[in-house]
């Protein structure tokens, strides 16, 4: 039995919906009433947060719909009205090619049209990098990109950025979100169906792609087999484009992913952090002899690379990518103390050892690239500039024209790196191992766990309190130092001393061992896991190879006993 109140909510989402799918879709929830359906169609609307929202598509305000985009715009665009008159403001506008970007991206037009601001807007997919460098290069107000990133197929998401290029970070994301709560009925908002706008000028896509090749340090080295995929996403064209221009002619594709397709049909999970999702491209990498694989996520902002080795493929992590790439752009720039680099809280130390030793700066945010951003923007009046920041997840910003992560200008450093490696007979791994030898052996990993419905945000509550409040004495073998609580801004220590934990609050709680080890847990603030981050650091006496096999052990022994801490089986 549906109750009258969700009925006449649903009753009046179909009247205003644009939408003949999802509004028989909702008609049908109704016809043979499914409260259970209804009610998750109505429940907590999705939150406006990291950077916009994101979720599965579908009917109501806890879906990804056209009235859900609506109201959005219409929240983003009352924003904006603070700044000073609409009609000043330049708002450029993205997709990529997911089911329903194209009619989000319309409908975002139009509902920022009616308020009176100048909109561009491309009429073809465009990877996210592309958008953020808009926005900066055009003197933008804001940019959104339509993008559910590297989540499933059957989501999609809304993604803002403001002026200056970055994503959103508090308080202008609360801000937004009350306007945007302040809509009402979405159907009320003005739109203007017939918005004719401009797409932004062919010179943005020249100026992005000039910067990107500014980004090489060794242009006279180019022998180097590519094998490469987009998974299915929409950054295909521009990588080969920029790589052709670079001087990589030898680039193999994977012919089933290389053209767009929202239904991400060879890969279980369109992520290039996921087992499985390399599959294609690895293969094609043994079939050509490549040097190199390289891959992005279907928005084109995150990349990963692998590499032979000793009859196999090997993925490199986030850390050791950002890690390596940070090495090599600081041996090889400026002699400047200027220069500053930047990770998140959960990616590895090791950049911060690579920073001193080249005597510059170094920052650890929050996760989420808007945090590193800010941090660096914060410092540039005092004439800092960006060298290279990082997240684990494989998120690479190479020097500052982009303020998000960019895996299209990654591809081309990564490639450079390995072509002037390979000059001198030489290739990643010697460059990771040259690291370990100066630093120690620094062994990140990761362990994430499903979370759906009410039972997995228990499971969250559950984990984190039992964190707070029975954390353990050792892990691994070694004393907890530390717990680092970013929620609440407290550190306590092993002796009782309490200290602040020096970034904004948000859900993420810290181990820390005696030795510089960590584990850290958060809830994803995009996707329905609880992530664990494993760091252990390991001192090489000369022998590299037994330094990682001890590393190796000992991150895999600090990931069960963190996993026991938290109340959750040892095998996800």
């Amino acid at each position: 039995m549906v109750s009258e109140e969700l009925a006449a909510r649903a009753r009046n989402w179909i009247a205003d919906d644009p939408d003949p799918a999802t509004r028989a879709e909702l008609g049908t929830l109704l016809d043979v009433g499914d409260e259970r359906g209804l009610a998750a169609a109505f429940a907590a609307p999705l939150a406006f947060g990291t950077a916009g929202i994101r979720g599965p598509l579908g009917p109501g305000p806890a879906r990804m719909n056209r009235l859900v985009v609506r109201a959005t715009t219409a929240g983003l665009a009352a924003r904006l009205a603070e700044e000073g008159p609409l009609d000043a403001q330049l708002v450029v506008v993205g997709r990529d090619a997911r089911h329903g970007s194209a009619a989000f991206l319309d409908e975002t037009v139009g509902v920022l049209a009616a308020a009176g601001l100048r909109v561009m807007a491309w009429p073809e997919p465009v990877p996210t990098p592309l958008l953020a460098f808009a926005v900066r290069h055009l003197r933008a107000s804001a940019g959104v990109q339509i993008t559910a990133s590297h989540n499933p197929p059957q989501d999609n998401g809304y993604k803002v950025f403001w002026r200056g290029g970055a994503q959103i970070v508090d308080p202008l994301d609360a801000e937004i979100a009350a306007h945007i709560a302040a809509v009402g009925r979405p159907g009320r908002v003005p739109v203007d169906d017939a918005a004719q706008v401009p797409a932004p000028p062919a010179e943005v896509g020249e100026a992005y792609r000039r910067t990107c090749l500014a980004l090489s340090r060794c242009p006279e080295e180019r022998d180097l087999r590519i094998a490469y995929t987009p998974l299915h996403g929409v950054a295909g064209q521009e990588v080969v484009g920029l790589l052709a221009d670079a001087g990589f002619a030898d680039v193999a594709l994977v012919a089933a992913q290389h053209e767009p397709d929202p239904d991400f049909p060879t890969v279980r999970f369109p992520n290039p952090e996921e087992p499985g999702a390399l599959d294609l491209v690895l293969a094609r990498a043994e079939e050509v002899g490549a040097d190199l694989v390289l891959a992005n996520d279907p928005d084109g902002d995150r990349v990963a690379a692998a590499i032979p080795e000793a009859g196999r493929w090997r993925a490199l992590t986030g850390d050791e990518l950002g890690c390596v790439l940070a090495e090599h752009l600081l041996a090889t720039g400026p002699d400047d103390p200027d220069r500053v680099v930047a990770r998140t809280v959960v990616s590895s130390q090791l950049l911060d050892r690579i920073a001193e030793h080249h005597g510059v700066r170094h920052l650890a945010t929050l996760t989420g690239f808007k945090w590193m951003a800010k941090a660096i923007a914060e410092l540039e009046p005092e004439g800092a500039w960006p060298v290279l920041a990082y997240e684990q997840a494989l998120g690479v910003m190479v020097g500052g024209a982009v303020r998000d992560k960019d895996g299209i200008s990654a591809a081309l450093v990564i490639a450079d790196l390995a072509a002037a490696l390979a000059s001198h007979g030489r290739g990643l791994a010697d460059a990771i191992d040259d690291l370990a030898r100066r630093h120690g052996v620094h062994r990140t990993a990761g362990r994430s766990v499903r979370l759906e419905g009410e039972a997995g945000q228990r499971l969250v509550s559950e984990a984190l309190s039992r964190l707070r409040e029975a954390p353990p004495a050792t892990l691994a073998g070694v004393d907890v130092a530390a717990i680092a609580d970013h929620a609440s801004g407290r550190r306590t220590h092993a002796d009782g001393r309490v200290s602040a934990v020096e970034t904004p609050p948000q859900e993420l709680i810290g181990v820390e061992l005696a030795d510089g080890s960590k584990a850290q847990v958060r809830p994803s603030g995009t996707e329905p896991l609880l992530k664990c981050y494993l760091e252990v650091v390991e001192p090489v006496d000369g022998d590299l190879a037994a330094a990682n096999a001890r590393a190796d052990a000992r991150v895999e022994r600090l990931a069960t006993e963190f996993l026991a801490a938290l109340g959750l089986p040892a095998e996800v």
